[in-house]
């Protein structure tokens, strides 16, 4: 027996990657679904709703979900039966992991979709008369607008607080000195979360009908949360139409991704993100997910599962700078909060 080659053997086997979990085939470009799939099988709530739920409904996708996350915990799996019920004719097509993610919860039963969906109030006052109209309706995900500004003090929404009758949440701003000369950073500030919540001022040829007025006034928009999901999504809108080019095309600026949303009741915390690399029609989704069951991150690559190392969040950072973070999904802890975990660092 060559000993050499049985140590380097052993050597090669010790340097290899080890996964507690399994990946999905990609039968052509459906990484975007792969991706989507592999954070709802890591949400424990998701999955365990539904596997509860044993509806002979035939209108859900439930059934086709429990298949896909039992061949998940044993095996590679494939999402045939459930592309079909998507109605994904061409696998070869590059498509919207947030398109997906959202008809997918549309077409799971509310037993289990209930966890990702909150409700927001859109508020419109009559700059003149001062009358408020407000219309309520469900969301999936928060989508915020990134810009590529050259900052070089960067406002990093990490904190917030329910207002006096703890209807909504807003963001307050903490003050992050960046390098000098970093330009392509941007965070998630005042045209993100904040920005949301802000409100807008409309005027000119942008007034909104008053009823009360009888013609069309200056208005201002709020909007507000007035249930907060158990886990909050939020889309990084990193495409953007080019009015020259007559198309879309994609920002590649690096976003810091703080690891903890505070609120005066909960917090939230970072457990997934879905990364889109490419062109909007060429690219490909991947997903960095945590587990709840060994608090280890795994990065998700169709048939590939590898936990990360190094860990995403150090020692002394809080935040994720990345130039490919799409989709983040925070999941929502009470107060008092849990003993952080080994080697991450709470943000103040």
């Amino acid at each position: 027996m060559n000993h050499y080659l049985v140590e380097r053997f052993k050597e090669k086997l010790d340097n290899c990657p080890i996964s507690d979990y399994h990946g999905l085939i990609n039968p052509g470009l459906t990484c975007y679904l792969n991706s989507i799939l592999q954070v709802l099988f890591m949400t424990e709530d998701f999955r365990e709703a539904v596997n509860r739920c044993r509806s002979e409904d035939s209108t859900t996708i439930d059934r086709q979900l429990r298949i896909i996350f039992a061949h998940l915990q044993k095996h590679l799996a494939k999402t045939n039966n459930l592309t079909k019920e998507l109605g994904i004719i061409n696998k070869y097509k590059q498509r919207d992991a947030a398109e997906y993610l959202e008809k997918i919860l549309c077409l799971t039963s509310p037993e289990a979709s209930k966890i990702f969906r909150g409700e927001l109030t859109h508020s419109a006052t009559c700059l003149k008369c001062n009358e408020t109209n407000d219309s309520r309706g469900f969301f999936w995900l928060l989508p915020l607008t990134v810009e590529d500004l050259p900052h070089q003090t960067c406002s990093v929404v990490q904190n917030c607080s329910f207002n006096e009758n703890n209807s909504y949440l807003f963001f307050r701003n903490a003050q992050k000195k960046m390098q000098a000369g970093s330009k392509n950073i941007q965070c998630l500030q005042e045209n993100g979360l904040e920005g949301f919540f802000k409100g807008e001022r409309v005027c000119r040829e942008n007034k909104v009908y008053c009823n009360r007025c009888k013609e069309k006034q200056s208005a201002r928009f709020r909007c507000k949360m007035t249930q907060s999901p158990e886990i909050l999504t939020l889309l990084l809108k990193r495409f953007q139409f080019d009015y020259k080019l007559r198309c879309y095309v994609k920002l590649h600026l690096n976003v810091e991704v703080p690891q903890t949303l505070h609120t005066q009741h909960c917090k939230y915390d970072l457990y997934a993100l879905v990364n889109h690399f490419g062109s909007l029609t060429g690219g490909h989704y991947t997903a960095h997910i945590k587990s709840f069951e060994t608090h280890t991150w795994y990065h998700f690559n169709d048939d590939r599962v590898n936990s990360v190392m190094p860990p995403l969040f150090g020692t002394r950072n809080t935040f994720l700078r990345s130039p490919t973070a799409y989709l983040l999904m925070y999941r929502k802890g009470y107060r008092p909060t849990k003993k952080p975990d080994k080697g991450l660092k709470q943000p103040h």
